[in-house]
């Protein structure tokens, strides 16, 4: 891949909420997390942990879905215009029909600080939404779990695990992916007044 080629990849990369049924393999989801793995981590401490959801545990996990909604549609409802907020109301009701729900953990601990670790994770995340761009394949991720963090930890059975109950795994986010059925397009991307030059 040349530079341009490279450039090119950020720039068309989209939120995708809307999915064919069609599934993903296993090896193709085992790919798509290994380029997560490939990001930079603080100390090199690689302390992203993945859970993948499909079949009948992704069904279930619709319901976990539909209440997370009810935490953030009335800020998404003064947000968005109605067509879109209508839209994004039946992505949470149907997760877009994707076949897969990879939720992202951090694990936290003394060695590292807070905000390292966890950005660490979203270092990871950010390769595989440009691996599933790349493999044919759409992705949103989403915050909204976080909104049922603890019942999403027990779907998961997390909450079981001795790093959980040492208080050192954390919920940061999950992935829809499976394959597009929209092609929507990109928000603009808003510059003035990201950037600040000192010199």
């Amino acid at each position: 891949m040349n530079k341009e080629e490279f450039y090119k990849l950020l720039e068309a990369r989209r939120s995708i909420r809307k999915f064919k049924k069609d599934p993903v393999s296993k090896d193709l989801i085992e790919k798509i997390i290994g380029a997560g793995m490939q990001a930079p981590s603080g100390k090199n401490r690689q302390n992203w942990r993945f859970f993948v959801v499909t079949g009948a545990k992704r069904d279930e996990y619709l319901k976990y879905s539909q209440k997370s909604w009810l935490g953030i549609k009335d800020v998404l409802a003064a947000r968005l215009k109605p067509s879109l907020y209508d839209f994004t109301e039946r992505f949470f009701f149907t997760l877009g029909d994707a076949p897969v729900v990879i939720f992202a953990y951090s694990h936290n601990d003394a060695e590292e600080r807070y905000h390292t670790s966890i950005g660490s994770v979203y270092m990871a995340v950010e390769n595989m939404n440009l691996a599933c761009f790349v493999e044919g394949l759409g992705c949103c991720t989403m915050g909204a779990p976080l909104e049922i963090k603890a019942e999403v930890d027990q779907f998961l059975g997390v909450d079981k695990l001795p790093e959980y109950q040492r208080g050192e795994l954390e919920l940061l986010c999950a992935l829809v992916v499976g394959y597009p059925d929209h092609s929507p397009p990109k928000a603009m991307r808003q510059i003035e007044g990201r950037i600040t030059w000192l010199e």
